[in-house]
């Protein structure tokens, strides 16, 4: 069984010190396409962490699997397709029940499917051996780590619409300046160490 030191480490790893968007870059197409507006940044962070989650909870065995039959080279295939197929279910799903945000999400949501970061939680998972339990932590706290980061941009997004910037600076380019000091701002946490 896992301590409780170890999983706290892996998850304060995730969401504030390693973030996917902010310190590994990981995932830069969806945060910057969706987070416009803070509901629908929670939507895709909402649907990062639940594929996150059940991505690493379902390549776990599939990897365990793919090692003891000598299959490793199939690993990243085999990871893709898994998490294609959770896309697929979570497009289904909103669609039927949430057909406002599905719209809003609009072509952001499969490219979930592409979204690297998803990819690299479960690649990250097998590379540093995780068992079962410290897989599961690790994919849902990125997802959360996912969900900060685009959400804390939403918000700086939506303050941005009413301040006054220089002609050159209006649109994408304050918004780049804005992601690059957010991420400035979680560099601060790369010294945390768990006990």
């Amino acid at each position: 069984m896992e301590s409780i030191t170890s999983l706290l480490s892996i998850a304060l790893g995730a969401v504030l010190v390693n973030n996917f968007v902010l310190s590994q870059f990981l995932g830069i197409c969806p945060f910057m396409g969706v987070s416009k507006k803070v509901e629908t940044a929670l939507g895709m962070g909402m649907a990062v962490i639940f594929v996150m989650g059940v991505a690493s909870a379902v390549n776990w065995p599939i990897n365990e699997f793919l090692n003891s039959k000598g299959l490793g080279f199939m690993q990243t295939v085999t990871f893709i397709l898994v998490i294609a197929s959770l896309v697929q279910f979570v497009e289904m799903f909103l669609q039927k029940a949430m057909p406002s945000l599905y719209e809003a999400l609009g072509v952001y949501l499969p490219l979930i499917t592409t979204n690297c970061a998803v990819l690299g939680v479960t690649l990250q998972n097998a590379q540093k051996s995780y068992n079962f339990g410290e897989s599961l932590t690790y994919g849902i706290t990125g997802g959360v780590g996912f969900l900060l980061a685009i959400v804390l941009f939403a918000s700086v997004r939506e303050r941005m619409e009413f301040a006054k910037c220089p002609k050159c600076f209006e649109g994408f380019p304050i918004a780049l300046v804005a992601a690059s000091l957010i991420s400035l701002a979680f560099m601060g946490f790369s010294g945390l160490k768990v006990w």
